[in-house]
């Protein structure tokens, strides 16, 4: 057995599932998603490039989400890392900070947004 009692991991999935399903509903809805941490330099930064093209993003703030670790541990399991920022660009996780940082200074941030 596991380091949780099966009750504890029955509400640990059902939560999970729930958050899952919100946080893929949210990146479906939206052309572009930053799940973010206000105080995040690198999130700074990647806001900053959708700033700067007049793209308009929605950004999920984790540290005033209620389930903001849970959404880490999903976007984990989504895209193979916990930090913030997650940029998602029509469904699909561009990266982190540096990446978007990267992507918009060599021009094809841009491109994906056509």
């Amino acid at each position: 057995m596991g380091a949780f009692s099966s009750s504890q991991q029955a509400a640990s999935e059902e939560d999970m599932a729930e958050v899952k399903k919100g946080v893929e509903d949210l990146i479906k809805q939206n052309k572009v998603v930053i799940f973010s941490k206000p105080t995040c330099p690198y999130c700074v930064d990647a806001k900053r490039c959708f700033d700067k093209l007049n793209v308009k993003y929605t950004a999920m703030e984790l540290n005033s989400h209620p389930q903001g670790g849970l959404v880490q541990d999903i976007l984990l399991e989504m895209t193979g890392a916990r930090t913030v920022p997650r940029v998602f660009i029509d469904g699909t996780c561009i990266g982190g900070g540096s990446d978007t940082v990267a992507l918009f200074k060599s021009g094809k941030l841009q491109k994906m947004l056509e």
